[in-house]
């Protein structure tokens, strides 16, 4: 019988680790690496503190040269306030078979003719415009509208803060003016704060006592351009404008200090103002 014999070869080496590095070398490296943390870190701030002031160091040489847009600096200076007044608004509350609503000539021209009264004088519409014009106006989201105040042609006088969103149809728009005439206010949804409130007549205690009262009219001989009329006006006087929110006729208040014929656009004020 053969006997087996193993074949013989390299042997393969068990790994062993190795413990090297002595104790004291591993707190020498922590310490290396603690330094180069340390190092880091204050590179970082002395990088920030030299960005600082070089920004300040630009600030200050922005206003020396030309043609870089700056803020302009009369932004922290205070503004005048814009304050409109729309006089003789064809709001009218009548009782129209069972219900009350508000008179226009489109709806209710046959009930206007057999109560003798022209159609053409009843357009609630043109208030409802103007309210619109106002409050998505670039002026009332600069924050720079103050008030609004409306005056009906039966004299009564309303509020309108310059926050309220008018609603996008007239009909429930006059349905709104309907409430507000019948319960003399109208508050937000879950709070007191009253958007829209009847008030007591004039209309001038409510105006600042430094106001320059502006009103539109077709019919007056000065023809002013708006951004240079606006302009020449003091920084420190609000201005208050008195428009006619009627179809026709012409407004006639004692408290306007000039009337003017000009183009009115609302985009084109805040620009000069």
């Amino acid at each position: 019988m053969l006997r087996p014999c193993g074949i013989k070869g390299q042997k393969r080496k068990k790994r062993e680790e190795r413990y090297d590095k002595e104790e004291d070398e591993v707190e020498a490296e922590e310490q290396s690496i603690e330094r180069a943390k340390r190092a880091m870190v204050e590179e970082k701030e002395m990088a920030m503190e030299t960005s600082g002031k070089e920004e300040e160091e630009l600030e200050g040489q922005t206003h020396e040269m030309a043609g870089i847009p700056i803020v302009p600096s009369d932004l922290k200076t205070k503004k005048p306030g814009l304050i409109f007044v729309l006089e003789r608004a064809s709001l009218e509350v009548a009782k129209v078979g069972k219900s009350y609503q508000i008179l226009n000539s489109d709806d209710h021209a046959n009930f206007l003719r057999k109560n003798n009264k022209n159609p053409a004088d009843y357009r609630p519409d043109i208030v409802y415009q103007a309210l619109l014009s106002i409050l998505d106006s670039p002026v009332n989201k600069a924050g720079r509208l103050r008030a609004v105040y409306v005056k009906t042609d039966k004299g009564v006088l309303f509020e309108v803060k310059p926050h309220v969103r008018i609603p996008r149809t007239y009909k429930r728009f006059a349905g709104i003016m309907l409430q507000l005439l019948q319960q003399l206010s109208i508050t937000a949804v879950g709070k007191r704060e009253k958007l829209l409130r009847v008030i007591k007549n004039p209309v001038t205690q409510y105006l600042p006592v430094n106001s320059r009262k502006i009103g539109f009219s077709y019919s007056s001989e000065k023809l002013v351009k708006m951004n240079k009329y606006v302009a020449a006006v003091s920084d420190d006087v609000d201005i208050v404008f008195v428009v006619g929110a009627m179809a026709h006729g012409k407004i006639d208040c004692d408290y306007i200090d000039d009337f003017i014929a000009s183009k009115f656009f609302l985009d084109h004020l805040l620009p000069f103002m």
